[in-house]
């Protein structure tokens, strides 16, 4: 007898479910069942598909397996923050956040991309972890929709906003985070807006290019954190293969054909990117299109010897740009006391 070498049905792209449900004997309305069952209902077993006869599920069961994400650890920081650590099905783990802006009434998500990372940009803890391997759509989309439970469990609403600035790069896994992106703001999905969801790049040029023609309207975030070569290149060795210049092009692009505002992402550093001189070629990087400034505090992280910048250093870099009519916010950080903030997430124990 043939052994049947199952396949993760998650990892299928429509059409090809299509064609191998049509191969089982499967009749054609049964497509539409089954792909709201895995991404609208976001069920992980076969079991659970009612609507479908004992025979059909036995069917799938034999020819497919699903692979879900198991919670290996929650944590909660004083101020509200979740973090998430999850098992994938070979043993690797990645980690999610849930962050709550009470102001606002706004929930966001900041979901992981890859486990591990390749940028090895000094001053983040996951860039040390080195590129494991990268995540699945499904392995993407699912941490949404755990997280989304415990946001409904612990604060009675679901989540509005999804960021994709965990782990990993996520231009380096183009495919899979675009394809997560569309079955988030799918009607057989969660059917959110895109105008809801940011995708987070240290800055890979070509892959922006391309993010602009998908026409998906969703917001850019640049992890800029210095506003000239020379610093950044010391911080981020990505922008040797992808200097300012280049990344600037690219983003004039992205917003002549989206017409969405960039956001730039600047940790502050003191001593280090924190002086007028820095704040001047900021403003020069802000005048080619519009852009919204959200600078950051860093975030200590063990082994790593930045020095995040005093309050006062930052509030003046922030009012100096400000007032050249540049749009700009002192962001602080979430979760610090369960390492859970922007640039700590490591999978610690």
């Amino acid at each position: 007898m043939k052994t049947i070498q199952k396949k993760d049905i998650l990892t299928l792209s429509s059409d090809e479910l299509k064609l191998r449900l049509s191969e089982l004997g499967f009749e054609k309305y049964r497509f539409k069942q089954i792909e709201d069952w895995l991404w609208k209902h976001a069920v992980r077993s076969f079991e659970e598909m009612t609507n479908l006869s004992l025979e059909r599920r036995q069917l799938l069961e034999e020819h497919f397996t699903i692979h879900k994400l198991i919670t290996d650890k929650i944590q909660r920081s004083s101020d509200g923050t979740i973090k998430f650590r999850f098992l994938l099905h070979d043993g690797q783990k990645i980690e999610s956040v849930l962050i709550p802006v009470d102001d606002k009434n706004r929930f966001t998500v900041c979901v992981s991309s890859q486990a591990g990372c390749s940028l090895t940009c000094t001053f983040c803890a996951t860039g040390r972890m080195g590129l494991i391997r990268q995540l699945t759509t499904a392995e993407i989309f699912d941490q949404y929709i755990e997280v989304n439970k415990i946001a409904l469990e612990t604060y009675g609403q679901a989540l509005t906003n999804v960021v994709y600035m965990g782990m990993g790069e996520p231009l380096l896994n183009y495919k899979n985070v675009v394809q997560s992106v569309r079955r988030l703001i799918s009607s057989s999905g969660p059917n959110l807006s895109f105008r809801r969801i940011t995708i987070s790049t240290a800055g890979i040029a070509k892959m922006i290019y391309k993010l602009a023609d998908e026409n998906i309207k969703l917001n850019l975030a640049l992890s800029l954190h210095a506003s000239n070569d020379e610093k950044r290149s010391e911080m981020m060795p990505i922008n040797d293969s992808n200097n300012l210049y280049s990344l600037m092009g690219a983003l004039k692009y992205f917003h002549q054909k989206t017409g969405n505002r960039i956001s730039y992402e600047y940790i502050a550093f003191e001593h280090y990117n924190d002086y007028i001189e820095d704040a001047k070629n900021l403003v020069k990087l802000c005048s080619q299109f519009p852009v919204m400034v959200n600078i950051i505090e860093y975030n200590s992280v063990k082994g790593i010897d930045y020095i995040k910048s005093t309050s006062d250093r930052i509030d003046e870099f922030a009012k100096w740009v400000g007032a050249r009519g540049i749009m700009i916010t002192v962001r602080k950080s979430r979760g610090k006391d369960i390492d859970a903030a922007c640039g700590q997430l490591a999978n610690q124990n």
